[in-house]
């Protein structure tokens, strides 16, 4: 089962942007379809990207279409997401996700821990 580390979270203030970046090993046919998901407090969890390859194809939940960018990393184990325009709304804790592109967690097959981001008003 592919291992998956979430990097790069952090506070951030209001209109700011911010990386994170998910490492997975060891290489299987599963890193190929990854995803992004964010679950706020007392809040579900959220579909926000996806991506097959090296951007075939790439997903995004709606809204944020326009201000998060999905991408894979030269190493193609590591998939990014940019944050951009951040709003407090976007506060939660980032998981990444490998084994499918759906915008249902339940389709996905190995985790991360997560990472927390936090965007002050």
């Amino acid at each position: 089962q592919v291992q998956l580390v979430e990097s790069g979270g952090g506070l951030v203030q209001a209109g700011g942007s911010l990386r994170i970046s998910c490492a997975a090993s060891p290489r299987t046919s599963s890193e190929y379809l990854m995803g992004w998901f964010r679950q706020a407090p007392g809040k579900e969890r959220e579909f926000v990207a996806s991506i097959v390859g090296n951007g075939e194809r790439t997903d995004y939940g709606d809204s944020l279409k326009g201000r998060f960018t999905i991408s894979r990393e030269s190493d193609r184990r590591t998939v990014a997401l940019r944050m951009d325009s951040l709003i407090p709304e976007d506060t939660a804790v980032y998981y990444c996700a490998a084994g499918s592109i759906s915008q249902n967690e339940a389709e996905y097959a190995s985790w991360g821990q997560g990472t927390q981001v936090t965007v002050s008003s």
